[in-house]
This record gives C-alpha cells, structure tokens and sequence, in this order.
C-alpha cells in the first residue's frame, strides 16, 4: 500500500562540535536524501540548513542544534520524509511499501503468498514472499516481477523453477 510517510534514515553520532549529526540512510544511496528541503522527526517538519554526503553517511545541520551536546540528543532518532515529495519514477515503490503486498503466480493465479522482507544484494533486491512455502524473488521487472499495483495490494511474478525455497 502506498504509504504518506516513508522512513529514509537514522541518526546515528553527532559530527563535529558545531552541532552537525551523521544520518545513516535507510537505502543504500545517500544522495537520495540530498534532494529533500524538509524531513519528518516525531512527527515534525524539520528542514535541514545544511544537508551534503560524506562518506556513506549524510550529514546535517538543524536549526537550534548548535554543538555536540544538542547534536547527540538526537541520537537514534529516525527521519522521514512525506511520499508526496518524493519523485519516484512510475513503477518504482519504496521497500517498506511493497510490505504485505500479495503476490500472485501470473500463469496460474494462485496466491503464492505475501511480502514478508525485501532484502538489497549487489544483483537486485529480493523479495521474501511467504505463503504455504517461502519464495525469494529476485525484484527484476519482467524476467520475475510481471506487475504491481498498489492500489489493489497485489504483485504477479513469473514463477521459475527453484523460486521456493524447499524446492531441490
């Protein structure tokens, strides 16, 4: 289901002493969080002053967080961003709203089970479907993934030989 707010990053350590925090993104690449004016923290707006890579991580600068102790408060605090700003090409969800999705065997139509965990390797993601066994599907758009629609809560994927998990 398409989801208002999508969780993009933890702060995880003050940097510096001017009140800088390092932000660890939830995805692997940190630029995507660059392109972002405001951020949800408890449920707040809060716009960064300043907001640049380095390293792996993001670091940034909220206003009123002027040295490290004010920085460190922040710590394990998690961002957010709202949906509606994030411009996603068509086809393309956020992991944590492809949760729950139900997925569907395109030739057979037979419910193979739900999203349970959408884990990244170097290849591509894959999807961790279980229903009455457990499928790891590579999220590769038409080889495996035929369709998504959020709208209706459901996925139909191309079901190759040794998808199930229990298959030899």
């Amino acid at each position: 289901m398409k989801l208002e707010m999508i969780k993009v990053g933890r702060i995880v350590n003050a940097h510096g002493i001017k009140g800088e925090v390092r932000v660890q993104p939830r995805d692997a690449d940190p630029y995507f969080l660059t392109e972002f004016d405001t951020f949800y923290m408890d449920g707040k707006p809060i716009s960064p002053t300043a907001n640049h890579v380095h390293k792996s991580v993001v670091l940034m600068k909220f206003p009123g967080v002027d040295d490290m102790d004010a920085a460190l408060k922040l710590k394990d605090k998690v961002l957010y961003i709202r949906r509606e700003d994030a411009d996603l090409p068509e086809d393309e969800y956020f992991d944590d709203e492809l949760l729950g999705v139900e997925v569907y065997n395109e030739e057979t139509g037979e419910l193979l089970g739900e999203i349970k965990a959408v884990d990244t390797y170097p290849a591509s993601k894959i999807y961790t479907v279980k229903g009455k066994k457990e499928y790891l599907i590579p999220a590769v758009k038409d080889a495996f993934i035929r369709s998504i629609d959020l709208e209706k809560n459901r996925m139909e994927v191309h079901v190759w030989e040794g998808l199930a998990t229990d298959e030899h």
